[in-house]
């Protein structure tokens, strides 16, 4: 088999992890000896064994990892964090040759993994599935290279253009425009981010709880936009079900599961500079349509999902403006989801 087979394998292996891992990135690893496939794991939960560590320790002899070679979807990392370096667990284990699909962009290993295991004599080959492998791990990349999380814009609009419909001063709850199955698949969505991002007036009109219900997964930390503290805490954002940081210009505070910052001003830098602080590595923006444009107009966006409902309100919130065209478009029940990627 080629090496492009078994850091296939890798891959697999690695999407297991998910969400459970972040903000690690997610890592699979494979060993091969004499054509055969004698190990594999995957990193599995955030701090717990990396992938390298979960692939010796499925081998039943040992002695078999000395001469073999290990494929990884990400390079070894050579610091001790919440586990020691798997870089030297490499060394001790005597393979003779590691192929890394790409190097990592965090600091703390950034090639010294790759040249601790050099200097150690083990043949290294970067590069195998590189742009499947950066793909994969895209928030993580981003994080480190952007200082800044992976941010998904999502939002569901009507054939004419609108998000929600003209309200009355009292009227409450969301105006629904896709269908069930559109439903479940923006939780399946939410399942794949460490965050999920509201203003004030979609917690107000919509009182959403952001939280992940029709399919299996963990709920995002969920924040609101919220600079004069207009949101009451008896709404559903402020639930126990996840954690709420709320973005204000009034105070800093922290208690039960939510905590206040305090911003000089409402601005998309600002905010995704605090998030980055905090280790988020990734952001659902899901309105409403003042809050998603200004993260377009400010262009700190990676990728959209517009989802268009099988109807027409005719008049209400006019929708975000994306003058990018769709990368693909599929139909998902009624309803139509097209897809828009930045490019960097």
């Amino acid at each position: 088999m080629r090496h492009e087979d078994f850091m296939h394998r890798c891959l697999d292996l690695a999407r297991l992890g998910g969400i459970a891992v972040a903000p690690n990135p997610m890592v699979g690893c494979v060993l091969v000896k004499n054509g055969l496939v004698i190990g594999e794991g995957y990193h599995q939960k955030f701090g717990e064994a990396h992938a390298e560590v979960n692939a010796i320790a499925s081998v039943q002899d040992t002695a078999a990892i000395e001469g073999a070679t290990a494929y990884v979807s990400l390079e070894p990392c050579a610091h001790f964090g919440k586990t020691p370096p798997c870089s030297n667990l490499l060394i001790e284990k005597k393979v003779a040759h590691v192929v890394i699909a790409t190097k990592d962009p965090n600091p703390k290993v950034a090639g010294k993994g790759i040249e601790r295991l050099q200097k150690a004599g083990i043949q290294v080959t970067v590069g195998v599935l590189e742009d499947a492998a950066r793909e994969l791990n895209k928030r993580f990349f981003s994080f480190h290279e952007k200082q800044r999380p992976y941010v998904t814009l999502k939002w569901a609009q009507t054939k004419d253009g609108f998000l929600d419909k003209l309200r009355g001063d009292n009227e409450k709850g969301i105006n629904w425009i896709t269908g069930e199955e559109a439903r479940a698949l923006v939780h399946h969505w939410r399942s794949q981010e460490m965050s999920i991002l509201v203003g004030k007036h979609t917690a107000l009109n919509d009182n959403p709880s952001l939280t992940v219900r029709d399919v299996a997964g963990q709920n995002p930390i969920r924040i609101l936009i919220d600079s004069q503290l207009q949101v009451k805490n008896d709404l559903s954002l402020f639930s126990e079900a996840a954690p709420t940081l709320i973005f204000n210009r009034i105070k800093n505070d922290q208690t039960d599961g939510i905590e206040w910052i305090k911003i000089k001003e409402t601005s998309t830098k600002l905010i995704l500079e605090e998030l980055y602080k905090r280790g988020i590595h990734s952001v659902m923006v899901e309105g409403g349509s003042r809050t998603l444009q200004y993260f377009i107009i400010d262009n700190v966006w990676d990728e959209a999902f517009v989802l268009v409902g099988d109807l027409k309100f005719e008049q209400g919130v006019k929708a975000p403006v994306l003058n990018k065209i769709p990368v693909k478009s599929h139909f998902f029940g009624t309803d139509q989801v097209f897809y828009f990627k930045r490019r960097s």
